[in-house]
């Protein structure tokens, strides 16, 4: 059955592993989540499931999502996602997710929105090598050469330029669960997840494992 849960990020730490390796692993908050709506292909066309996690006042939720959360006997949540899964039938509204779905050495791709860098140049945003710092030089930390002069008059499309950094949707892939707590509702992944600390990180069992 293909896994998958909603967590929030809670920092970076290091554990040692069996061996007394120094491993580096990211702390998530994953569930309690709860199946809000599922979705078939009779109905719907594909087969999903909705999960719901996190507490939130009711009255900040919209109606349409209250009308959800009501129609399922399921308190209002902070976040609802849909996912795709093959076996959706095998889920029931109302169903709780607890973190040991997942157990050590699963691999998982991490999605979550990263950390946003406000307007950068061209050196940070695009890894470009800056000019000569001398006193002669008139080129520094400029992005350099726009192209073409009266023919054709324009800068190419994909040009490397300054612009907004970061606050992308990222997806890491591969990664590998270190443990799980059901009590604590933490799982440790092996290395770094996308995103700020609190950020929203949905695990999925890997693609291309």
């Amino acid at each position: 059955m293909k896994k998958s849960i909603l967590a929030t990020k809670l920092g970076m730490t290091q554990v040692y592993a069996a061996d007394g390796t120094v491993v580096p692993v990211t702390v998530l908050q994953a569930g309690p989540c709860y199946v809000v709506q599922k979705k078939t292909v009779e109905n719907d066309g594909y087969n999903a499931v909705q999960l719901g996690f996190g507490k939130i006042r009711a009255s900040l939720v919209n109606k349409p999502k209250a009308g959800a959360f009501k129609k399922a006997g399921l308190e209002p949540m902070r976040y609802l996602r849909e996912f795709k899964l093959e076996d959706a039938q095998s889920y029931e509204v109302g169903q709780e997710i607890k973190c040991d779905i997942f157990a050590a050495g699963d691999k998982v791709d991490a999605t979550a929105t990263s950390k946003g860098k406000g307007f950068q140049g061209v050196i940070k945003r695009h890894n470009q090598a800056r000019g000569r710092m001398t006193h002669g030089s008139g080129f520094h930390r400029a992005p350099g050469s726009m192209g073409g002069a009266s023919d054709p008059s324009r800068v190419m499309k994909s040009k490397n330029l300054p612009g907004h950094m970061g606050f992308e949707r990222v997806t890491v892939q591969n990664l590998t669960v270190f443990s799980a707590d059901a009590e604590k509702n933490v799982i440790l992944v092996r290395g770094s997840v996308p995103g700020p600390n609190g950020a929203l990180v949905c695990l999925v069992d890997s693609v291309k494992h």
